[in-house]
């Protein structure tokens, strides 16, 4: 299996805010920002492994800046690191000024995707090799948020966390 750079399962949607998907204060409903993150990350995953991909989990998200009615946003999504079967997407979400044009990152996210066969069954996806320095910050940083998540589920011992504990050493 040939290893991939993040940036061939790059994934880009772009939509505007529309009246019926906001609250109260008029910015995009959070769970709505979720739906537009997992849809693009789920096509990050599939073009990276080309298979069927299931979400394992929403690692993390930021809400960092509301997103007002009537914005344009941009998703844009990218398998950061590929273990066995499972895939890290990291979500950036920009919007865009109405009236400069300007786009400015709003929120991210972290997602993990599992590819499975016509049965669901896992399989093995591709490798990643980060090509930037930002892919490779993600890379690196991919393995500790695995492992912290092991260790919380109580799948893995502390001794062998070894990327955790060498930030400690």
């Amino acid at each position: 299996m040939q290893a991939k750079t993040p940036e061939q399962s790059k994934t880009t949607l772009t939509d505007m805010v529309l009246p019926g998907e906001t609250n109260p204060l008029n910015n995009l409903f959070g769970g709505e920002l979720l739906a537009r993150m997992d849809r693009a990350a789920s096509i990050a995953a599939r073009r990276h492994s080309r298979r069927i991909v299931v979400t394992a989990s929403v690692n993390h998200v930021a809400f960092n800046k509301a997103v007002p009615l009537g914005s344009v946003v941009t998703v844009e999504a990218k398998v950061s690191r590929a273990f066995k079967t499972s895939m890290e997407v990291f979500i950036d979400v920009w919007i865009e000024d109405r009236e400069s044009g300007e786009k400015s990152k709003a929120n991210e996210a972290i997602y993990t995707f599992v590819a499975v066969d016509d049965t669901g069954r896992p399989v093995s996806v591709p490798e990643v090799h980060p090509q930037t320095n930002l892919e490779k910050e993600r890379f690196d940083a991919a393995l500790r948020r695995k492992q912290l998540s092991l260790l919380l589920a109580g799948k893995i011992t502390p001794d062998k966390a070894t990327e955790l504990k060498a930030l400690f050493e």
